[in-house]
């Protein structure tokens, strides 16, 4: 690869027609550039242009975060767990062919959707990204190793959750986040906090024992998420707030949503901040017995989805009836969106999101909903896909 010059003049950078190889570039340049990535694929891969580029920075801060992590649950504040629980890291990446791939497997120029966990035993393992279900391969199909060569690779979310021993995720836990979490972050700087109980928001400084109620008063909060670097919470009533963790206090950043849904979401796109608002409806799912006589089994599952943008500057909700090619991902760990011409498979104006115990589809247009069979196409974004012949290289 080569990189251009720039040259200064008349109160502007303008690139000059000579170009350099990358390695040729000033020495004094490379640790600055490789200490600028923060997430931990781009930094292996650019350890990996050379070796004088792998020499001019270490391979992670000594001491950044490393999962699992020894954390306990706010959930289980008082009372204690016999198969030890930690906090666990997943990583949702695009995968995509370089345009030198020669692979018969590169045959598109989209994307995949790929999640990656890392286990205690240090093994790393595929999940679905939106399910997160282990999902199960013909070993013919399942490469055995990856090669970076053919494929870029994109880190899109980071997502948090609660585990036992045997990978069993920890009951009362809706959503966790922490911040900062980067390959030159010390983890003494970590901060978590986590939606619990159905609504309280607990604060944990990582390193300490003891989770702390953020709010005593309100028990209804949705989600959170990490919004340009700070952390931000909405309620059950749409009120989006972002948390000044350093005092601990609550901040208003915009008024209640006019929404009536049960659910609100987070999500960041493209530098703006939504709110997803979805609506349930109870559902009879048949009969089940007990002691003797039948019951009715009641359950509730979505059956609208309303999208609203943030106006930060008027402080205005706006509702919004069409996304582009912009596809909103809620996954049971994080919240995301991508451009579906970046991917194989995926439409854009859609939601995303797992629901019932299957992945559903909502499209905002013409407020469709259906399970993945009705989107068949939908099953190719996943990597590696069933139908995505992938030999072991």
């Amino acid at each position: 690869e080569r990189s251009r010059y720039l040259s200064y003049s008349a109160n502007q950078w303008k690139p000059v027609d000579e170009t350099v190889e990358w390695s040729d570039l000033p020495k004094e340049l490379w640790p600055i550039v490789g200490k600028s990535l923060d997430n931990r694929i781009d930094v292996v891969r650019f350890r990996s242009i050379c070796k004088s580029w792998r020499c001019s920075i270490p391979l992670f801060h000594k001491d950044s975060p490393r999962f699992p992590l020894s954390i306990k649950p706010p959930s289980l504040l008082n009372r204690s767990h016999p198969l030890e629980p930690y906090l666990a890291l997943s990583i949702v990446y695009r995968l995509e062919p370089t345009h030198d791939s020669q692979s018969p497997s590169t045959s598109s120029s989209r994307g995949w959707l790929m999640k990656v966990e890392e286990t205690k035993s240090g093994q790393l393992r595929l999940l679905n990204p939106i399910s997160n279900r282990r999902d199960r391969y013909p070993s013919d199909n399942f490469p055995n190793v990856l090669n970076l060569m053919e494929f870029g690779v994109v880190e899109l979310a980071k997502a948090y959750s609660f585990k036992s021993v045997g990978r069993l995720s920890v009951s009362g836990i809706s959503k966790v986040v922490l911040y900062p979490n980067s390959a030159w972050t010390d983890v003494s700087e970590c901060i978590a906090f986590a939606i619990y109980d159905e609504g309280k928001l607990g604060f944990l400084k990582v390193g300490n024992e003891e989770w702390k109620l953020v709010d005593d008063k309100n028990f209804y909060y949705d989600d959170i998420i990490v919004y340009k670097g700070h952390f931000y919470v909405v309620d059950n009533c749409g009120t989006i707030s972002w948390i000044d963790s350093s005092f601990l206090k609550l901040i208003q950043f915009s008024p209640p949503l006019c929404g009536f849904g049960n659910k609100k979401y987070l999500v960041e796109s493209c530098g703006s901040l939504y709110v997803v608002d979805m609506y349930f409806e109870p559902r009879r799912r048949g009969r089940i017995r007990g002691r003797g006589f039948l019951l009715r089994q009641l359950d509730e599952v979505v059956h609208m989805i309303k999208v609203y943008k943030l106006d930060e500057e008027w402080g205005t909700w706006v509702d919004i009836k069409n996304m582009g090619d912009r596809v909103f991902i809620l996954a049971k760990d994080c919240n995301f969106s991508v451009s579906a011409q970046e991917f194989t498979g995926f439409q854009g104006n859609c939601i995303y999101f797992f629901d019932q115990c299957d992945i559903r589809v909502f499209n905002l247009e013409d407020s469709r909903l259906g399970t993945l069979a009705y989107f068949p196409a939908c099953s190719k974004v996943f990597w590696p896909s069933p139908s995505l012949q992938l030999g072991s290289t």
